[in-house]
């Protein structure tokens, strides 16, 4: 079967486990809002091109498309620039920023640091949103404009964005996250909540700005009937104890509450990659207590997350909703 007769079909699958057909009570009004939308989006692309195009096509099939897309070249060695300048080209509203090879991607850092870059080179100035996405989702056309459709109906929505599905057995399998958080590779931020949050590269940066979201009184949360592909497992890039570890000490670097952090990893004990994500992510935690490593310097923000986190262990109300 060829790859295209592959991809319908796995769209025809995907299509029967999102539809969300509109009801004959629907309000236009949001619909007509939600077109009207004008949006930016921030792409980092390092070393992304097998699963490029896939992402950029995606994007220019949008119903509703963005004022201006920034895609990032991190320093690719691989043919991105190449696909990234061939785009750009064709589409005056895609733009592309090469970035010279540091000779390393920061697992820490270098992704915020990238998308940072990409920000302050924006040349639209009017726009409602804001949105991250990475090189390697594949969105159906329709994804922005259903995303925005859900912050018409709630005001105080600041961070909002669909859930990641990856392809397993010829289905859709939603990659698991809590309800209120949002995943980095498909960020939406409402424009008043990301100047407010003041967003700064940051270990972590992806949880932090959800924290301060919270903290300003902002809404945050992923919206399940809405799917994004995954075209790569998450952290493929490092491998899975790696990938754990780096995520411990982000959690740390944040101030997570120990006791919150202890049940988190036994929780996910069967959690793929079973066993070995927990342990990591315990290890990759208790370094930072061991080497004395920082910590954000917010401490209001941990103090708040801290009190949240116990709130939520004891069944207690959590966060604004």
């Amino acid at each position: 079967m060829g790859q295209a007769s592959r991809r319908a079909g796995w769209l025809r699958r995907w299509r029967v486990v999102i539809a969300d057909p509109p009801k004959a009570t629907a309000n236009m009004t949001s619909s007509n809002q939600a077109s009207d939308t004008r949006y930016v989006i921030i792409t980092p692309a390092r070393d992304e091109e097998k699963h490029l195009e896939e992402t950029i096509r995606s994007v220019i099939a949008q119903t509703v498309r963005p004022a201006q897309w920034v895609i990032v070249d991190d320093g690719s060695t691989d043919g991105t620039a190449a696909i990234l300048d061939r785009y750009a080209a064709e589409f005056p509203w895609i733009s592309v920023l090469h970035r010279r090879d540091r000779g390393f991607c920061d697992e820490y850092v270098g992704t915020i640091e990238t998308v940072m870059a990409g920000y302050h080179s924006l040349s639209a100035t009017n726009w409602d949103f804001l949105g991250f996405l990475d090189a390697d989702i594949e969105l159906e056309p329709d994804y922005f404009q259903r995303c925005f459709r859900e912050f018409t109906t709630d005001p105080r929505l600041g961070i909002g964005g669909g859930v990641l599905c990856e392809l397993r057995g010829g289905m859709p399998k939603v990659q698991p996250a809590p309800a209120d958080h949002v995943r980095g590779a498909t960020k939406i931020y409402r424009r008043a909540c990301w100047e407010g949050i003041g967003l700064t590269p940051i270990p972590g940066y992806d949880t932090y700005d959800e924290i301060k979201a919270h903290y300003l009184g902002w809404h945050t949360h992923s919206f399940p009937n809405i799917q994004a592909r995954h075209l790569r497992p998450p952290g493929a890039s490092w491998g899975s104890w790696r990938d754990a570890v780096k995520n411990g000490h982000m959690d740390y670097f944040l101030g997570y509450h120990p006791l919150f952090m202890l049940l988190k990893c036994l929780r996910r004990v069967v959690v793929r990659p079973y066993v070995l994500g927990s342990v990591g992510h315990l290890w990759g935690y208790s370094r930072g207590y061991l080497e004395r490593r920082p910590q954000v310097a917010d401490r209001a923000a941990i103090a708040y997350l801290r009190k949240q986190q116990l709130r939520r262990l004891l069944f207690l109300e959590t966060f604004p909703r």
